[in-house]
């Protein structure tokens, strides 16, 4: 998993509560088991029309946001089914952060596996982004874990908090499997006591 340690880039601005995980990547795009290739099916129902082109009025397609790498979104985001295609078609598609009031547990959790960090803010610093995320690409949002900041484009900063195992998960690129094997020595060493236990 890549690690995140910090990010520097634009935030669309997304003011809609409620996006749940179909939104996200609806369910014709989850026949695959792969990360990558998701990206081209992220809000397909809202980036495309019927007929297959671009919805020129969705934020993602506009020129300003079209690579993205940080999200500015309405309460309750990821909502819905559990499905971790969400945080692929996320990543794939290229953003690294998604900021919110709220996000329902399993895609928040999900999110943290897939190393795209999450960000729970209050209603008035979720205000203040979604007004520099509005300024389009000339205003750019600079993410720093290890500070636990989020600094918009006139210098202004906004502290936020996070779970410290989460945090070293992020900062070390470890999924749950990295985490087991940075306790490599001590599992073989309990096995070893273990066996040795057995036959005795």
């Amino acid at each position: 998993m890549e690690k995140f340690t910090t990010l520097e880039g634009v935030a669309a601005p997304m003011r809609i509560i409620n996006v749940d995980t179909d939104r996200i990547i609806p369910k014709q795009y989850l026949k695959t088991i792969k990360r990558t290739g998701l990206g081209k099916g992220l809000f397909a129902e809202m980036r495309y029309k019927d007929d297959g082109s671009e919805n020129p009025d969705f934020v993602l397609n506009k020129p300003a946001y079209r690579n993205a790498k940080i999200l500015v979104c309405g309460d309750n985001f990821g909502c819905g089914s559990s499905r971790e295609h969400a945080p692929w078609a996320l990543a794939d598609f290229g953003i690294r952060c998604v900021i919110s009031t709220s996000f329902a547990d399993i895609f928040f959790n999900n999110c943290a596996k897939n190393g795209i960090l999450a960000i729970t803010v209050s209603p008035e610093d979720l205000e203040k982004l979604f007004e520099d995320a509005e300024r389009g690409s000339n205003a750019t949002l600079s993410v720093d874990l290890e500070a636990q900041t989020i600094k918009g484009p006139d210098g202004g900063t906004l502290h936020f908090d996070i779970d410290s195992g989460r945090k070293h998960s992020l900062l070390n690129g470890l999924d749950e499997i990295g985490l087991t094997l940075q306790r490599g020595a001590a599992i073989d060493a309990y096995e070893q006591k273990l066996a040795a236990r057995e036959w005795a």
